[in-house]
């Protein structure tokens, strides 16, 4: 499986909403789509959101990434979720244990 650790900077005073929006669109339209998110937490004293997202098909990531983000479905999403989003970081992560 694929594994990435994704971190969002979140705008201030938009950590529950983001939080709330990423539960309603986000998660259902990852998994719909073949990911599986194998955890998402909150670090409010730095008003971040953190998660991992998994993938195991036989696509490359890259492409189901792409597939994801030029669904029709999130591309209708209104107001955009990633509105509240400052900063984004991601990295591949291997287990090592």
């Amino acid at each position: 499986m694929i594994t990435q650790l994704r971190i969002y900077t979140i705008n201030r005073g938009a950590l529950d909403q983001f939080v709330q929006e990423w539960n309603e669109h986000i998660r259902p339209l990852r998994e719909k789509l073949g990911f599986k998110i194998l955890g998402a937490w909150i670090i409010e004293s730095t008003n971040q959101f953190v998660w991992i997202l998994g993938y195991d098909g036989s696509a490359s990531w890259e492409d189901r990434d792409s597939a994801y983000f030029n669904s029709d479905e999130r591309l209708a999403m209104d107001p955009n979720p990633a509105r509240n989003i400052a900063r984004i970081e991601e990295y591949f992560i291997t287990a090592v244990l």
